[in-house]
């Protein structure tokens, strides 16, 4: 986390104070990282609600420091060895951030027992509603009371009334997988094409969904009649044909691939992957390939495994069963009417709330 992104916190603060002035707001909602949460709680004064859009960040006696994607350890010296870690990346490797978030709040005469920026807008979030299930956490025995569940939190997009130019290919093969190197991510050389490159000319189709990222060029060198490449997908036409879902780990693709029984393969290290990553491989819904450049002897190996390894399809059709048990839009409606002191809103103000809720991709 930049320095620069911290010194955002007092800037959105006096703006928020404007428009506050205007629109006398009662509730924030922001995502975890936003570093401008104990400012609006404690200057305002006003209750916030943050989403976890991420793995829950929260620091635990249970499990390894936040951020290097580590599982948590199974022995008294592992767990250890994670106490100094964790003091070493609060010292040392994350201290410049760390002193600066700590020096902001003192300007503004906020105190705070956290370490690090993702502990303090947790402990000074009036509610943290985290974006998936305990099936998909590590165990903490030590978990704020504020902290809540509410269900996968996944993109919403209308029904695509375009029929798939592809739809004649789905079940035509041994076997399906699809394929996504990430929305940002325009390095095509990391993810896709080792998987291409691993099963072009083979009896598994392979579906690859570019973001945009060099389409066409990708078409031009793999032709074969078993490679689907196109810009975007629509996931949720797609999902019930596929056997594998080969991906860097992104938090919503990862969830929506559970929701839809898919086992995986990942690879991802930046922006919290590793985290996601690691989360697959322990709980042993999928392949952490524990790197964001795989081989294609790799990838071929990890889908192999999960395709003749029924424990990685057993269990997350047990973590979407899960799921199915929580509805966020019904959780963050009744948390956002606790917070608010009402035990109702009006037909009109809670389609307003259910669509601020629904990320929309």
């Amino acid at each position: 986390m930049s320095p620069y992104f911290i010194l955002r916190g007092p800037e959105f603060l006096q703006d928020v104070q404007e428009i506050h002035q205007t629109f006398p707001f009662d509730l924030l909602i922001a995502d975890i990282c936003f570093t401008g949460i104990p400012f609006i709680k404690e200057k305002l004064q006003k209750p916030v609600i943050s989403i976890g859009i991420i793995p829950l960040v929260e620091k635990s006696k249970d499990t390894a420091p936040v951020g290097l994607g580590l599982t948590p350890a199974t022995t008294a010296l592992g767990k250890k060895g994670y106490v100094w870690l964790q003091k070493i990346m609060d010292t040392y490797l994350l201290k410049q951030p760390n002193d600066l978030l700590r020096q902001l709040l003192a300007n503004k005469g906020i105190t705070s027992k956290g370490s690090n920026p993702f502990e303090i807008a947790i402990e000074k979030s009036t509610l943290v509603l985290q974006s998936g299930t305990p099936g998909f956490e590590y165990y903490r025995r030590d978990i704020s009371k504020h902290i809540h569940f509410i269900g996968p939190i996944l993109p919403h997009s209308k029904k695509s009334e375009k029929e798939l130019n592809f739809r004649h290919k789905l079940g035509l093969f041994k076997n399906t997988i699809l394929v996504t190197q990430g929305t940002l991510e325009n390095n095509n050389t990391k993810i896709i094409i080792p998987t291409l490159e691993a099963f072009k000319n083979t009896e598994t189709l392979v579906i690859v969904t570019t973001a945009g990222n060099d389409t066409e060029a990708l078409r031009k060198q793999y032709p074969n009649v078993n490679c689907v490449i196109e810009d975007y997908i629509p996931f949720d036409q797609v999902m019930p044909f596929i056997d594998v879902y080969v991906s860097n780990g992104g938090y919503g693709g990862v969830l929506l691939s559970i929701k839809n029984k898919v086992p995986m393969v990942v690879g991802g290290k930046h922006e919290g992957k590793n985290e996601i990553c690691a989360r697959v491989g322990y709980f042993k819904l999928g392949v952490n390939l524990k790197t964001e450049v795989p081989s294609q002897e790799q990838i071929k190996a990890a889908v192999e495994k999960v395709l003749t390894d029924e424990i990685y399809r057993q269990n997350v059709t047990a973590l979407a069963h899960e799921f199915e048990q929580y509805s966020p839009q019904e959780r963050c409606l009744h948390f956002v009417n606790e917070i608010l002191g009402q035990t109702e809103l009006k037909n009109s103000k809670v389609s307003e709330v259910e669509n601020c809720l629904t990320p929309v991709c």
